[in-house]
């Protein structure tokens, strides 16, 4: 790890002064922490060497959850042992609790933060790795699509075929929230789906944040299907363990049971949270019975091009949406 300078604001506009870079930082420009559940390993994988860490903990206001008439709104500093117990999440987002209850343990969940989960960087071996210098780390080559692939996408990959990692994403994704985003050049709000950014587009970054830009709020608005939501991960160990592959489902039900509205989002699968618009749009107007939930799980891995040891996960994250489907309709 290398040394750095250590700041610590107390408000907003003394945090983005600080994430300014200079022109007499030695080393790369300087990074935010919040929980430093994340970035204390990205720094000692090497694979930051920030010039100064902005510690972001005094900032008012950004540890704060409210639930609104409009929704739920989220600031980044909140922890995820918060929303895993708040009531109001538990009765109203249902899935977002379940989201934040699968994370790790509770000692980092008491730690890391709501934008910390959003913003961590990936955990492919490859990637981690010092002496591996892979594609996303300058290279020629990720070398995972022809070698250790069982923790890699088969949905969205290529150049490089790492998985996002955050488990509130998905749900998130499927609640519709928006992010509240601040930098030097001012603030700007934008849907969670356009904030994450595939390989293809930059193999080196994961989502739109600009070079001292923070993630201040995640706004989720209400609506008849975050109550009827739900969160369900696989992972190989029983804690402390990323989803080899997880979804995220929230639907409204009519009078008789048929599905209104569907939103679905997979984890674990692709190098951003995964949307399923087809299988979304089948669910729509029918009951859901185990034929229904099955047609929709063979929709939503459609187009799925596994690796070489990942095939698994096809069938796995199947299961998962068909349990899900079943859970919310009964």
């Amino acid at each position: 790890m290398n040394a750095f300078e250590w700041s610590m604001p107390r408000t907003l506009d003394e945090a983005l002064e600080a994430l300014r870079p200079r022109s007499s930082d030695a080393g790369e420009a300087p990074q935010p922490l919040a929980g430093g559940q994340d970035l204390l390993t990205v720094l000692k994988d090497g694979l930051a060497r920030p010039s100064r860490l902005v510690n972001l903990k005094a900032l008012p206001g950004m540890d704060r959850l409210e639930l609104r008439s409009d929704g739920l709104r989220i600031g980044a500093l909140v922890k995820l042992r918060t929303l895993e117990e708040d009531r109001r999440v538990r009765e109203n987002f249902p899935g977002l609790a379940e989201a934040a209850a699968s994370i790790a343990t509770p000692q980092i969940r008491n730690l890391g933060t709501v934008g910390g989960n959003l913003c961590q960087r990936p955990r492919c071996w490859y990637f981690r790795s010092p002496e591996i210098v892979c594609l996303k780390k300058g290279g020629t080559e990720c070398y995972a699509e022809n070698g250790e692939s069982k923790y890699n996408a088969i949905l969205g990959g290529g150049p490089s075929f790492i998985v996002h990692p955050s488990d509130l994403a998905p749900m998130l994704l499927a609640f519709g929230a928006q992010v509240d985003l601040a930098g030097s050049r001012g603030r700007r709000s934008l849907p969670l789906e356009s904030f994450f950014t595939l390989p293809a587009q930059d193999v080196r970054r994961e989502n739109v944040l600009l070079p001292g830009e923070i993630l201040t709020a995640v706004r989720v608005p209400a609506s008849p299907a975050a109550a009827r939501s739900t969160y369900l991960k696989f992972k190989e160990r029983g804690s402390l363990d990323f989803a080899l592959a997880s979804v995220a489902a929230a639907i409204e039900l009519g009078p008789l049971g048929e599905v209104r509205a569907a939103r679905l989002a997979l984890g674990g699968v692709a190098p951003v949270p995964w949307r399923v618009p087809q299988a979304e749009a089948f669910l729509a107007g029918k009951r859901v019975d185990p034929g229904v939930a099955a047609e929709a799980a063979r929709l939503a891995l459609q187009g799925a091009r596994p690796l070489g040891k990942n095939g698994f996960k096809v069938p796995l994250a199947q299961a998962l949406v068909r349990r899900a489907l079943v859970k919310l309709a009964a």
